[in-house]
């Protein structure tokens, strides 16, 4: 191998869930890619970096100040359904049985990684709520992290005499949201329950 298809494999193997083996097939792909593929994929990745940013209220991804799902006047705008990662948002939204608003906590508590509540965006989550919001759905990961997370948001939020509940424990225990088929997470949604 050489030094450059080296180093391609060692960066691919930065990424989440690729290994080694997988690592060398994505590098021997790109390299019997066309050149256009292959800037194309780059400049995809550069534009992600260079456009891409929260939304300055849920912190959704956006390439304007603003989402989509925010700018929405025909969403429920009492209802606001809390995630960990922007990625969660998709799966719930491909249910097509949610139709409120998001808030992406960007991480979920996690004393062991250093990742205490004030490194979350729970102060914007209190102020939107404040705002007149009347139910508030926790949807974080159903893992020790999620737990800890969805419990500690409860005790912020039951005070304030709005709506707190969970998705239904349709999802397995120890899953994540982004994994779950549309169904599950649909009757999850619909079940949810106070907690």
């Amino acid at each position: 191998m050489t030094a450059s298809f080296n180093k391609l494999v060692s960066e691919l193997e930065t990424l989440p869930g690729i290994g080694p083996k997988l690592a060398v097939r994505i590098a021997y792909y790109i390299f019997r890619s066309p050149k256009e593929t292959v800037f194309n994929l780059t400049q995809a990745i550069i534009d992600v970096k260079e456009k891409v940013k929260p939304c300055s209220i849920c912190f959704n991804l956006t390439e304007d100040d603003i989402c989509d799902i925010c700018k929405d006047q025909s969403r429920d705008r009492f209802l606001i359904c809390v995630v960990e990662e922007p990625k969660d948002v998709l799966p719930i939204e491909n249910t097509h049985s949610y139709n409120g608003l998001y808030h992406i906590l960007m991480g979920a508590i996690a004393p062991l990684s250093g990742i205490g509540p004030k490194d979350l965006t729970i102060e914007p989550l209190l102020k939107r709520v404040r705002e007149g919001v009347k139910e508030v759905i926790i949807a974080t990961d159903l893992n020790v992290e999620g737990e800890t997370t969805a419990i500690y948001l409860s005790k912020l939020l039951k005070p304030l005499g709005i709506k707190v509940t969970r998705l239904a424990q349709g999802l397995p225990t120890g899953s994540e949201i982004e994994y779950a088929d549309e169904f599950t997470l649909k009757e999850s949604i619909i079940g949810r329950k106070p907690i």
